[in-house]
């Protein structure tokens, strides 16, 4: 079973594994917000709520921005395989602007992209081959991006994942 742990400010920061969630409640670090008291955690003098999430008692600071390393799992995540001109299935990814002429490697490049699209589309422009794209790449945004693990939210999370209004 995992946590999702949310830093002072309620903002989500990882999902951990319940140990190392009763860990960070044990020493005081974090407090429970939502328990599973279906399934214990046994101990020999004890019994605990398995931790489904947690806050952290003090603000952690992260260092960096919560920038989204491009990727070709992350395009075709984003693109949910689907390719951006025919719509069908995709498992490759295509530079808008061919790298043969000057496109980069970024989000607003890159697109999922069936074998055929690519194979016919080659290192020529969408314009070129009177295409269109069925969306504009853009940089994907939101938790499920930035915090590992919440690929596979549990249903006790959804009010500290949506988005602030």
């Amino acid at each position: 079973m995992r946590t999702l742990v949310l830093n002072a400010g309620y903002e989500p920061l990882a999902v951990v594994s319940f140990r190392r969630a009763l860990v960070l409640v044990m020493t005081q670090k974090a407090t429970v917000l939502a328990a599973d008291a279906e399934h214990p955690v046994l101990a020999a003098t004890a019994a605990f709520d398995r931790p489904s999430v947690i806050v952290l008692t003090r603000y952690v600071r992260l260092p960096h921005q919560r920038q989204i390393p491009v990727s070709r799992r992350g395009v075709l995540r984003r693109d949910s395989h689907r390719c951006a001109y025919c719509g069908k299935a995709a498992s490759t990814i295509d530079h808008v602007q061919p790298r043969s002429r000057g496109g980069m490697d970024t989000w607003e490049n890159l697109v999922a992209c069936c074998l055929k699209c690519n194979n016919i589309k080659s290192d020529r422009t969408p314009a070129e081959m009177n295409w269109t794209l069925r969306f504009a790449p853009k940089a994907p945004h939101g938790v499920g991006w930035v915090v590992r693990g919440v690929e596979q939210p549990q249903p006790v999370w959804d009010e500290y994942l949506a988005p602030a209004a």
